[in-house]
């Protein structure tokens, strides 16, 4: 039977393993440039979005299901305001989780905004990542 921390452990992993996912393929798509403007923006908005939440799952922290930054970041200033208040440049990625997925609501994009959501979701990355250092250089808990 797993203990309470190795179960957060694992839904760290798993949310982490998910954002990697989206993140990697937001990159992939953006290398086709304007081919996928739409799809690159959409993972980078994912990547982000689930960047985020494997912070609030390591400091459970509930949250509903919802694809607005910056509700998470809401959240995640309990914990940790500055993080928080740092993340908000990622917040205009938030109509990309739904917008740019459906015909009704898809409207021309810059060509340059798949590179700049990408940009912002390896931001959010590199931030969530050093947040979460000293816990995932901890390794799984044994208890």
């Amino acid at each position: 039977m797993r203990s309470r921390d190795q179960v957060i452990w694992d839904f760290v992993q798993g949310w982490l393993r998910m954002a990697e996912l989206d993140y990697s393929v937001a990159d992939t798509l953006q290398e086709r440039r304007s081919e996928y403007t739409e799809a690159a923006a959409f993972h980078s908005q994912q990547a982000a979005e689930k960047f985020i939440k494997t912070l609030l799952v390591r400091h459970q922290i509930e949250f509903s299901k919802t694809h607005d930054i910056p509700l998470l970041r809401g959240f995640l200033a309990k914990v940790d305001t500055v993080l928080a208040t740092q993340l908000a440049f990622a917040d205009w990625l938030t109509p990309f989780g739904v917008d740019v997925r459906y015909p009704s609501q898809t409207r021309e994009l810059p060509d340059d905004v798949g590179e700049r959501a990408l940009s912002a979701a390896r931001q959010v990355r590199e931030s969530v990542m050093a947040a979460l250092d000293a816990y995932l250089r901890q390794g799984r808990p044994t208890v």
